[in-house]
């Protein structure tokens, strides 16, 4: 059993590794970025692995080459350019162009402190104070899940409310020199467009950018129960896809935009081209959009954007940036030397469906001349080798259950002090189960709860859960006999 833990430490963090370099499992000529092309392969990869559903925009400088949506969604509906989506944390690019327009109008000055802009946000943290605009963008605040854990706390229902609860929270870091990933900082700045601008949030991002680059059918919610379906969709388990529905996730500013492929397709080529749309209105200037693309000194993440890793031929890395529900992934990408950009969300979550960058390393492919690789989710291999792990660890348990007698006789004439140290490496599998949101979250920089993890990688959730059970019984099967013994050796 103690081998056993330890393997699947290994596994769960090998995981992010498996995830950034997938084995390919098929090649597709021809290396064409065509429609008939990303057509093909989105076809081959949802036979392939069993996608339930999903949506691409692909654009060349100021052109729409494809959109296009495949499979269905939670709710039976067939999948086009035009069902609405979330993009999860794609959301935040937009909120920082929302930003950025208010610093061209002269209303917001980056290097400010938020707080002269935004007084009610206030944290039990001096240091708060000093957190300037730039840094919310660029999440280098000093804010960050390990001091406040967003998503293990209620939820708010504004974002006025989602400022307010920050009140007793303090920073990880002083503002300015250190980089955390962390949707509160988005929240606070979407507040900030909502009381500098003098609308709400949701109604500036309509009327400012949505409307302007012709994005007809994109809108922000508040949460994720104001999605489409209520955000339900698939978790990825033994090589199989399972409906679920999501828990309420306040989402407004940092991950709560619903739009389409045909929208998405818009928003890329105003980012290819110095923030003109396709129609030719310009939404934010090609200065402003640069900042937005670059990195501060030694980071790689800018305003809702990050570096990517360079393709073979030379030229500048791509930006991206991903979004994640825990039931639905999406990324967009930018090839900037080639005016190319490319979108997708997929209908499965987190680490156990993360389709889209998948389909996405496809696609890129193609655009740079290459066949495209079908990249299967790495718990699709993964999740067979929990399910063996998960039936050891139940067997051990029973073999340990039904010995329990004859290890109990063996240990009678030994100090209880040495029955108790044989016993240390089940209660390590034991305290394994609760503290794997722990684990999970040190894996993904993110906080979270029991509940949580069971949609992130529901095979990991379960092969804990066993091995933390079959080593409780074995511990209370081992008690109760040599307590038996002990007390009859008295009589």
């Amino acid at each position: 059993m103690v081998a056993l833990g330890l393997t699947l430490v290994a596994l769960a963090g090998s995981a992010p590794t498996a995830l950034a370099e997938p084995t390919p499992a098929t090649a597709l000529p021809p290396p064409t970025l065509t429609p008939a092309a990303i057509d093909r392969f989105m076809n081959d990869y949802l036979d392939e692995t069993g996608l339930p559903g999903a949506v691409v925009a692909v654009t060349r400088g100021d052109d729409v080459m494809h959109t296009a949506g495949y499979g269905h969604s939670a709710g039976g509906r067939t999948m086009t350019g035009r069902t609405p989506v979330p993009v999860a944390s794609l959301s935040k690019s937009i909120t920082a162009l929302a930003v950025m327009q208010l610093a061209e109008e002269g209303k917001v000055d980056l290097d400010r402190p938020v707080r002269s802009y935004l007084p009610e946000f206030t944290m039990a943290d001096e240091r708060a104070a000093r957190i300037t605009v730039r840094q919310l963008l660029n999440q280098t605040s000093g804010m960050a899940d390990s001091a406040f854990p967003d998503l293990t706390l209620p939820q708010a229902h504004t974002l006025k409310g989602a400022v307010a609860r920050m009140r007793g929270a303090r920073l990880a870091a002083e503002p300015g020199t250190r980089w955390s990933y962390h949707n509160p900082n988005y929240f606070v700045a979407a507040r900030l467009v909502e009381v500098v601008g003098g609308e709400p949030f949701a109604d500036r991002l309509r009327t400012r950018v949505f409307a302007p680059l012709g994005m007809t059918d994109s809108r922000s919610v508040d949460s994720t129960t104001d999605m489409p379906e209520d955000a339900r969709g698939y978790v990825r388990a033994y090589g199989r896809v399972v409906e679920r529905s999501h828990p309420r996730w306040f989402t407004a500013g940092g991950h709560g935009v619903v739009t389409t492929a045909d929208d998405l397709a818009r928003w890329l080529i105003a980012q290819n081209n110095g923030g003109v749309g396709a129609d030719g209105r310009r939404v934010v200037s090609a200065t402003s959009l640069d900042i937005m693309h670059t990195p501060p000194k030694g980071e790689v993440y800018a305003m809702g954007w990050s570096l990517g890793e360079a393709g073979e031929a030379d030229g500048p890395p791509p930006l991206q940036h991903t979004g994640q529900l825990l039931t639905h992934n999406a990324i967009q990408i930018l090839l900037p030397e080639r005016k190319i950009g490319i979108a997708v969300v997929s209908n499965t979550g987190m680490v156990s469906g993360d389709d889209s960058a998948g389909i996405a390393d496809g696609l890129r492919d193609l655009a740079e001349g290459r066949p495209a690789r079908i990249e299967k989710p790495f718990t699709m291999t993964a999740d067979y080798v929990l399910a063996a792990l998960t039936l050891l660890a139940l067997g051990l348990g029973t073999l340990g259950t039904v010995r329990a007698a004859g290890w109990a006789r063996r240990a009678a004439g030994r100090p209880l002090w040495r029955a108790g140290l044989r016993a240390v490496p089940y209660t390590v599998l034991v305290a394994l189960f609760p503290l794997l949101p722990e684990l999970v979250g040190l894996l993904m920089g993110r906080e979270g709860t029991l509940d949580q993890v069971l949609y992130v990688w529901p095979a990991l959730y379960v092969c804990v859960a066993a091995a933390a059970l079959a080593s409780a019984v074995v511990i209370v099967a081992r008690g109760v006999r040599i307590r038996r013994l002990r007390t009859s050796s008295k009589h």
